[in-house]
């Protein structure tokens, strides 16, 4: 049962967008998926509330700040949905558990360099060496100059970038509806869908 974790202690870099985008492909598939919130803004927990009864069923996680309850058995794949300030001994049980960590990151200078510090965090960290770390660009406008930056900052990270996400209102009304990219017709997202390729061959393999 992969257990995949989204992080960035960086707050507003769409760790939650992320995070309901990959239950969605997942329940696409057809798995048995289980979406954790250890964020106080719960905003995961607000998504799955108004997801409709149509789509395919993504089961809550019950995270606690003392807690992280076991899944129950015959769930395939697990996401969770880290806060900001993710530290300390909530920090390491995180990451002790993740099959997979998705680090998101936007083109500014203060999210690059928060993330620089977790992504050195992450490689102290024992337990880190099991978990496969990808990064993920978001609301990357390629002509600006702060996507070059971007681009220069992770050219010089020895871990994998699995894609470069677009700055688009798709993500914010599929989200009201507690819908991803996954649960509507291709036609209608289908330049997002291509940005996702990557992203969904790495979670797979």
């Amino acid at each position: 049962m992969p257990i995949i974790v989204v992080a960035n202690p960086k707050g507003g870099v769409g760790k939650s967008t992320l995070a309901t985008n990959i239950a969605g492909y997942f329940a696409s598939r057809g798995h048995a998926v289980m979406l954790g919130d250890a964020d106080r803004q719960q905003s995961t927990r607000l998504w799955l509330s108004l997801r409709p009864a149509t789509a395919r069923p993504i089961s809550t996680w019950e995270v606690s700040a003392d807690l992280i309850a076991k899944p129950p058995k015959g769930t395939s794949h697990v996401v969770l949905d880290t806060p900001a300030g993710l530290h300390g001994w909530r920090f390491n049980d995180v990451i002790k558990m993740a099959d997979r960590v998705i680090v998101p990151l936007q083109p500014s200078v203060f999210d690059i360099f928060a993330t620089r510090d977790f992504l050195a965090q992450l490689a102290q960290n024992r337990h880190a060496g099991k978990a496969k770390i990808g990064l993920v660009g978001m609301r990357v406008d390629a002509r600006t100059i702060a996507a070059d930056k971007l681009h220069a900052f992770v050219d010089s990270l020895d871990l994998p970038v699995l894609g470069y996400l677009r700055d688009t209102q798709n993500y914010v009304h599929l989200a009201a509806h507690g819908l991803s990219l996954f649960d509507v017709a291709r036609g209608r997202v289908e330049k997002d869908l291509q940005q996702w390729q990557p992203i969904c061959h790495w979670l797979d393999s």
